[in-house]
């Protein structure tokens, strides 16, 4: 059987930081998902590039369905699913190659792109980015792991995105 080679929680304890992490951030969740303090359209960006990195089909179903309802064209989708940003507003561009390595650094990138961001856009907007993929990671890895688990009990035979 091959390896699962998406991107999983490789430990429960793993998982309790990022829930914890985000449940310190309760109160800014509801301003978050009503594009109170980032755009939904800036949200959905940041989340469509987590799940990029991350190969969640779950998430890259939602969040392709929900960046269409926040007036993203079919381009614009498709680029941010292969993890291209060229057709993405100039302003946001940062923040999505931020998102672009926070994925890839597993959700702790260097100090120096998180400072970065904090100065380009302000330290709440930074905290509020820094949330919006957590959530994401979250989801596209509780996603992943579930599916991993099925991949090892069909014994290779479990989805065909998972090789």
């Amino acid at each position: 059987m091959k390896p699962f080679k998406r991107r999983t929680y490789r430990s429960p304890r793993q998982l309790l930081h990022d829930v914890r992490t985000v449940m310190r951030r309760r109160r800014d969740i509801r301003s978050l998902m009503r594009g109170e303090t980032l755009s939904a359209a800036f949200r959905e960006r940041l989340m469509l590039a987590v799940t990029a990195v991350n190969r969640c089909s779950y998430c890259a179903y939602h969040h392709a369905r929900q960046a269409l309802v926040e007036g993203l064209s079919e381009d614009e989708l498709q680029a941010l699913t292969e993890g291209e940003f060229d057709s993405s507003p100039i302003r946001e561009r940062p923040a999505l190659l931020y998102a672009q390595h926070w994925a890839e650094a597993d959700g702790s990138p260097d100090e120096e792109a998180r400072a970065r961001i904090a100065d380009l856009y302000s330290a709440e907007t930074g905290r509020t980015i820094d949330l919006a993929l957590r959530i994401s990671r979250i989801g596209s890895l509780m996603g992943n792991t579930w599916d991993g688990l099925l991949y090892r009990i069909s014994l290779g035979r479990w989805g065909t995105t998972a090789a």
